[in-house]
């Protein structure tokens, strides 16, 4: 008997043996099941850590450039001006500022530039993260400081620090700029990425999550084409403010209007030939800079959100399934209106495997369909509060214009739509430094909208149509009752597809699922076993079965292995075009089973040695009263296998094709492996043995159903 502290290094060294190496000697796969459980690990972390690592470099990427230009703004133009008789605040002489406010000015620019480089280079990973980290957080929160305290200094006296002799010291006779307001909006944003940025550094401090950023190269990229339109609206207000004469701060404003299409008109407008021109190449240039980031938006960053909160409401729903298992009702409640029922004592192994699977398939859909929703609500309330906050800002900075909070509201929502009348728009130089946020800040809100709306609303309508257009100018050609019966029942079942009204549903008005408490039937298991057979004999042309049901001399043993590899290398093959499949391909019960049976349905940490192919073929166990969460953790301790445990392959991070595609390339690299290292392989998990003993039972069923039919004929 050894001792246990011996035991895993004799196993180590059985299978060292066998495979012809030095024990403790890597073959790479250690390395990829470390790498595959990390990324499992990181799909289902909080959302906090993920948001800290992926959603704040993001963000900061997104708005550090915005804040810089803004900046830019509060320094190239004095804080004050003076209104004579006959000029507005718009149009009024400028006082120049005390030399110690631009001096703070400028040491705030200064710091953000190093704070936004050392962000910059650390995304695309020429600066370390520990050293570029903390310049970041310092070098935004210093630049946000500074800023509030060059503006609260100016706000603290009553004339804005010009002499109480000046003829502008009177409060009706100045007022200040849109640069003043221009450097309280980067102030704010400097510190909300500071604090952004913290969040991040403690994660990583917190081995929360490594030290770097969880983005991919696409991803990095969105704070260059960032830093390309900021940098591109500010070059054309300056080349457009030279050319129509206007305040470089008022030609930002109609550059926003112009490439954002908005075209209120009615305050500025190109009026020289040369301006006119140049607006042509200005306004496309622009749109398309903006077409990127806004598709950035949508597939960097929602598509990557939209599976970590899927993962998130999936492992949750998981988790409430099997704590819902009742063994006395013998039932699971799958969510608050779907229950399943089993029955142990009837159930064989693949009724049981099936039922798992129905189960977690449920799972999925309903975490699927309460993403949807959830996110649709969060996007429409952030949309909704853009508006109705912009209005009322706007009602405050154009009270002079005498606008009320309808017509602020009125003129909030035709610029959000891009309508842009031109009847309202902003004079006060508040209002237009605001405008500009306010409508740069829409382009990230109203894509996630409309993309959530793509997803849920879009999606119904759509449906809708196809389903009326099936009732009357394309009817089914089983008829309207068919087609008004699938609907019934896709209702019932709370899953309307346009793609399923024209299949067969049992009788009954609403079939399957008149019903909620439905039970999923589980096929036989001969029935599952020819379905791989079927799949198996595929490969093989006839010729070649004839050829081995008569030659049963040579090594039986051989041949199976290479027609194992034959079929793992075409089912390789075959998995590579649902690779770019939209959306990502799903594979029913008796697909998995195939594959998981081409993958030796052995332990995925196993390297599949002999002592390793002794304990394949793992089972689910019962679903009984002791089925808690702990114990689906310790499923593959237990030598049990369950679509249910954590380790369940519908819980990946990725998608079925990309799981089942790199499990059967790893299988097949294993098997490789061993011939190359003269390993001696068992009997791999199929072969042609049993593609001929199915067709031998096929042709014995067929040979009994054609005497029954001659003797009914006889009689």
């Amino acid at each position: 008997m050894n001792d246990p502290g011996t035991d895993k290094a004799i196993s180590e060294a059985t299978k060292a043996k066998n495979l012809n190496v030095q024990p403790g000697q890597d073959d790479g796969m250690s390395k990829d099941r470390a790498k595959r459980e990390k990324q499992r690990r990181d799909y289902q972390d909080p959302s906090l850590w993920w948001f800290a690592s992926t959603g704040c470099p993001l963000i900061a990427g997104t708005f550090g450039p915005l804040a810089n230009a803004f900046s830019i703004c509060a320094l190239v133009r004095g804080w004050r001006v003076y209104i004579a008789d006959g000029q507005t605040e718009s149009t009024g002489d400028r006082i120049n500022d005390p030399p110690w406010a631009l001096a703070i000015n400028a040491l705030s620019l200064a710091s953000a530039l190093a704070a936004n480089s050392a962000l910059l280079l650390n995304m695309s990973r020429r600066l370390r993260f520990k050293i570029a980290q903390p310049i970041s957080v310092i070098g935004f929160f210093v630049a946000g400081i500074l800023l509030v305290a060059d503006l609260s200094a100016f706000a603290a006296s009553p004339t804005y620090h010009i002499p109480l002799d000046d003829p502008a010291a009177p409060a009706n006779r100045h007022a200040l700029t849109s640069a003043y307001y221009y450097g309280i909006q980067a102030a704010a944003i400097y510190l909300i990425i500071s604090a952004l940025m913290s969040l991040t550094a403690w994660g990583a401090w917190k081995n929360h999550f490594e030290g770097g950023f969880r983005l991919t190269m696409a991803q990095r990229t969105l704070m260059l084409q960032t830093m390309s339109f900021v940098f591109y609206l500010l070059i054309g207000a300056l080349i457009f403010s030279r050319i129509e004469g206007w305040e470089f701060l008022d030609a930002v404003y109609w550059a926003d209007l112009t490439l954002l299409t908005i075209g209120l008109g009615s305050d500025f407008a190109p009026s020289t030939h040369l301006g006119r021109s140049l607006l042509f190449f200005f306004a496309i240039g622009g749109i398309i800079i903006i077409g990127l980031v806004i598709g950035s938006i949508r597939t960097l960053v929602l598509d990557r959100g939209k599976r970590k909160i899927s993962a998130r409401i999936m492992e949750k729903k998981r988790l409430r399934a099997i704590r819902s298992i009742n063994p006395q009702k013998q039932e699971i409640k799958v969510s608050r209106f779907a229950t399943m029922h089993f029955d142990n004592d009837n159930m064989d192994v693949s009724s049981r495997r099936q039922l798992e699977f129905a189960v977690m398939r449920s799972v999925q859909d309903h975490a699927d369909r309460d993403r949807k929703w959830m996110a649709l609500l969060l996007s429409t309330t952030a949309a909704f509060g853009l508006w109705v906050l912009g209005a009322l800002v706007f009602s405050h900075s154009e009270r002079p214009q005498q606008w009320s909070y309808f017509n602020a509201m009125y003129f909030s929502y035709t610029c959000l739509i891009t309508v842009g009348y031109g009847d309202f728009y902003p004079q006060s130089n508040s209002g237009r430094a605001f405008f500009v946020f306010w409508t740069l800040l829409a382009i990230p809100t109203l894509t996630i909208l409309i993309s959530d709306m793509s997803d849920t609303v879009v999606a119904a309508f759509s449906d809708l149509t196809v389903w009326i257009g099936s009732l009357t100018v394309l009817p089914d050609e089983r008829g309207f009752k068919a087609t008004l019966k699938s609907f019934l029942r896709q209702f019932a079942s709370g899953h309307i597809d346009a793609n399923e009204f024209n299949k067969d549903t049992p009788p009954g008005i609403l079939g399957e699922f008149a019903n909620p408490r439905h039970n999923i039937p589980a096929p036989a298991s001969s029935d599952l076993s020819s379905d791989i057979t079927d799949r198996l004999a595929a490969h093989l042309e006839e010729e070649e079965i004839n050829d081995a049901a008569t030659n049963t001399e040579g090594d039986i043993l051989e041949r199976d292995v290479r027609f194992y590899h034959l079929v793992l290398a075409r089912e390789i093959r075959t998995l590579m075009r649902d690779l770019n499949a939209s959306p990502p391909k799903r594979y029913t019960w008796q697909e998995w089973e195939y594959y998981l049976r081409l993958m030796d349905n052995a332990d995925p940490n196993g390297d599949g040695s002999d002592a390793d192919l002794e304990e394949k073929h793992l089972v689910p166990a019962p679903l009984r009263q002791s089925s808690t969460i702990a114990a689906f953790k310790q499923a593959r301790a237990e030598r049990t296998y369950s679509w249910l445990g954590e380790q369940s392959p519908l819980l990946s991070w990725r998608s079925e094709t990309e799981w089942i595609l790199e499990r059967l390339g790893v299988t097949l690299e294993r098997e490789l492996l061993w011939r190359r290292k003269g390993g001696k392989r068992g009997r791999p998990p199929v072969g042609m043995k049993e593609v001929m003993a199915g067709r031998k039972e096929k042709e014995s069923a067929s040979g009994s159903g054609s005497g029954s039919a001659s003797r009914e004929e006889v009689v």
